[in-house]
């Protein structure tokens, strides 16, 4: 089997983080969801930082977390970041025009080691504000770091990403928690998903990826304050089975369970 390295950094703890990323080995990829291609090094190996729940315009140490990741994006090389969502609280963008954006985004990550592409997917946070403002090609004309869908699929030669929109299958987001979601485009909520559960489980299927990872902002399973999503247990978890990413009797994820926290992950084929 092909030897993969791993090396993970947690640069600051703030506050318990939805955000997760579930990494597999497994036992290209669908024509519904849209796909992008991150070339690998030379060298066949994959470099990147994955951060979640960040965008505080510079308070709770979202600038110190930035600086420590510049250091670290230098000294491993990455090739490009991931955010798991919860990218501008506390209630996401107002519009495209909203100032956030580059107190949040641009302003906060200027290390040059940072000025490669962004992967984003969206956060509960994200969906209490205009989701069309995040998902907006103007956008990345403001800074072409930005690259925000709700799923999509992200090939590498020696890994495929798969980003899932899973704020939409909590259902306590709909039924009223307190808070207004921005559903325009995704409503009603059975439909939305089952398309969305249809795409993925084709994908996860054709991908011939020595490595397959599926990035989300919420956990299958976690041991924090948040705890496991149901939803996902019900809906996700069996996909992931099914389609042999998963043992039955193995742990399913492996939660990041900071704030502002920045993991940096190295793959090789």
């Amino acid at each position: 089997m092909a030897g993969v390295a791993r090396e993970a950094i947690a640069l600051a703890l703030v506050l318990a983080t939805t955000a997760s990323v579930l990494l597999f080995l497994p036992d290209s990829c669908s024509a519904v969801l849209q796909r992008f291609h991150q070339p690998i090094k030379a060298n066949g190996s994959l470099s990147l930082l994955v951060v979640g729940d960040w965008g505080r315009k510079g308070q709770f140490n979202q600038s110190e977390v930035a600086t420590q990741m510049g250091k670290v994006g230098e000294k491993m090389g990455i090739d490009f970041v991931i955010s798991t969502g919860d990218n501008f609280y506390t209630d996401g963008l107002d519009s495209v025009d909203d100032p956030a954006f580059e107190e949040s985004f641009t302003n906060i990550y200027r290390a040059k080691s940072l000025q490669k592409q962004w992967y984003i997917v969206l956060g509960n946070h994200d969906y209490r504000g205009n989701v069309s403002a995040q998902l907006s090609p103007a956008l990345p004309k403001i800074d072409h770091r930005w690259l925000c869908m709700r799923s999509f699929i992200l090939n590498s030669e020696i890994v495929d990403f798969f980003f899932v929109d899973t704020t939409p299958f909590v259902e306590s987001y709909w039924s009223g928690d307190g808070h207004q979601y921005d559903w325009s485009e995704i409503s009603p909520r059975e439909s939305y998903i089952s398309n969305l559960l249809k795409d993925f489980e084709a994908a996860l299927k054709e991908s011939t990826a020595p490595w397959r990872i599926v990035v989300g902002h919420h956990p299958v399973r976690s041991v924090s304050e948040h705890g496991d999503t149901a939803e996902l247990l019900d809906l996700l978890l069996p996909i992931l089975k099914v389609t042999s990413l998963i043992p039955n009797s193995c742990t399913v994820a492996r939660r990041l369970t900071f704030s502002l926290v920045s993991w940096y992950l190295k793959i090789t084929g």
